[in-house]
């Protein structure tokens, strides 16, 4: 899907590396507003070929005043007067806005972190609303402070419009011009009326069209695959079994026909009985017509001694493009004319979460991982990549693939990782039977969860072996076994998540199950951590 293609208005956030800052993105899409993210220090032109609407600066762990701060480049201010684009700075983003307009920001007397009350001081008069819409001077809210910089002169033209209880300034406003700011972050649940006052700015003040729809970002990638592609090129389509490529490859089917070409490879790092499940889902209810390729040795060969999860993604990443090479000769051959393209379900947080660290030129967020299909194919890779959705988050796959019927209990999948239970196996997957231990714990917890009907509710639930041993009581005697760890999420994109509370009874009875059953494991326990700080999986 090309950005600038798409015909509904564009709220452009400028990221500055607040870990808040794709929540944003996800926020305003909530609205059924376009929204993308780019980089904060991007070139002026990359800014203006998107032609957005509004622009937000998000927040960021930086101070305007440290060497080499993050900014907007040469021309922005003059480009925002001009063309009448309204702008939000948020955290960071407003003290920026702050410094570069002719104010004043010191480093504040208190720190604010967390929760903290504000009041409004200032909301317009008559029929002039300001950046909190209806409420009343005096009103108050809790939101989410993270700043130690405060803002201590306003610019020309400027007027607060809230105030922390500790008298901090906490939202700002010059209709005259545009801009406003809030100190605190609207985007996240901890400010209960954040989205109201985000619905507010972009529809009210801004006068956003809300017209994103999965219709439109079906037709319109269609058209761009259709126009990609000449005539007679072929396309492959790495399918996982998951939902991501599923409905990659449904849309570029859709889109191509018979042309495409997919590929479901077995790389011995699939859950249990995976292999069987997911090509009878493929045959008989999406009716792709998909090659299976055994090449379980040829991944855990190379994989062997491999400790560093980095590592493992890098060598996943480049095997499957061998085998990809591979198969695109042997339909050379039989069609006359090599596949030109590679299509993969690459989303939108798989692209935020590879963005290279700062000081790189590049962005000024940090590197969480790299993804397998982003960050850890090889430079030489002779086929062209399509990401038909690339801009998308998973839970707008989803709606995409109810668009294109693929069956409800397909696209209700939990996700799962492309390299496998390589990142759930900590260390060595080809020491032992840790992947056979894994497989057999994971379908015990899945189907538990599928039993006590839950399976709806949680994002996404694994197991994890752990390379530990402890010691135990199994049959009367002690045993020196291994220690696996359960996990399970609630989450709307990916993004951020939190973890699922189950009952005790059924983490009770999942833990004796897998005791039980499971040869080699005498412990489990649960992961109880959100992200931040951690991520969904453990490598």
């Amino acid at each position: 899907m090309d950005a600038q293609s798409v015909k509904s208005d564009l709220v452009l956030i400028l990221d500055y590396g607040s870990q808040y800052t794709h929540l944003i993105t996800r926020r305003i899409r909530q609205l059924s507003i376009f929204s993308l993210c780019v980089s904060g220090t991007s070139p002026l032109k990359s800014i203006t070929d998107l032609s957005p609407r509004v622009i937000i600066l998000s927040g960021g762990p930086h101070s305007v005043h440290a060497p080499n701060a993050p900014s907007f480049p040469d021309g922005f201010i003059e480009y925002i007067g001009k063309n009448g684009i309204y702008v939000l700075g948020i955290c960071y983003g407003l003290q920026l806005i702050t410094v570069k307009l002719g104010g004043v920001v010191r480093v504040g007397e208190k720190q604010e972190y967390g929760r903290m009350e504000i009041e409004v001081v200032n909301n317009g008069g008559g029929d002039v609303k300001g950046l909190f819409g209806n409420r009343e001077k005096g009103d108050k809210q809790v939101v989410w402070m993270s700043h130690g910089d405060e803002v201590a002169q306003l610019p020309d033209g400027f007027e607060v419009v809230a105030r922390s209880q500790q008298g901090a300034v906490a939202a700002v406003e010059n209709r005259a011009r545009r801009f406003y700011g809030l100190q605190y972050h609207p985007e996240v649940t901890h400010s209960p009326q954040g989205m109201e006052t985000l619905r507010h700015f972009l529809f009210d003040i801004c006068g956003i069209t809300a017209d994103w729809k999965m219709e439109d970002v079906m037709n319109e990638e269609i058209k761009v695959i259709q126009g990609t592609l000449g005539p007679d090129d072929h396309v492959i389509c790495a399918l996982s079994g998951g939902v991501d490529s599923t409905v990659a490859a449904t849309l570029v089917h859709k889109a191509i026909g018979d042309r495409l070409h997919c590929i479901f490879v077995d790389n011995g790092l699939l859950r249990y009985k995976e292999r069987e499940r997911v090509m009878d889902t493929f045959e008989k209810h999406l009716h792709l017509p998909v090659t299976c390729v055994d090449a379980t040795e040829q991944f855990l060969s190379k994989l062997k001694g491999v400790m560093d999860p980095e590592m493992k993604r890098k060598i996943i990443g480049r095997e499957f493009i061998c085998i990809f090479d591979e198969f695109a000769q042997e339909l050379e051959q039989k069609l006359g004319k090599e596949p030109a393209y590679l299509v993969q379900g690459t989303l939108y947080p798989d692209v935020i979460e590879s963005c290279p660290p700062p000081g790189s030129g590049r962005n000024h967020s940090h590197t969480i991982k790299s993804h397998h299909n982003v960050g850890g194919l090889p430079k030489d890779m002779k086929l062209k990549l399509i990401e038909p959705l690339k801009l998308l988050f998973k839970d707008e796959v989803r709606a995409l693939g109810k668009i294109l019927n693929v069956p409800e209990g397909f696209l209700k999948r939990h996700p799962f990782p492309g390299p496998g239970l390589a990142v759930r196996v900590l260390g060595d997957v080809t020491e032992g039977n840790a992947l056979d231990i894994l497989r057999m714990v994971d379908e015990i917890f899945i189907q538990s969860i599928k039993d006590a009907g839950l399976y709806d509710s949680i994002w996404q639930a694994f197991a994890v072996f752990l390379p530990i041993k402890s010691v135990g009581v199994q049959g009367d005697q002690r045993t020196h076994s291994h220690v696996v760890a359960l996990r399970a999420v609630t989450s709307q994109d990916g993004m951020t998540a939190d973890w699922y509370n189950f009952e005790h009874k059924f983490l009770d009875d999942v833990a004796r199950k897998i005791c039980n059953s499971v040869r080699g494991v005498n412990r489990v326990v649960q992961d109880i951590t959100s992200k931040p700080p951690s991520t969904i999986e453990w490598e």
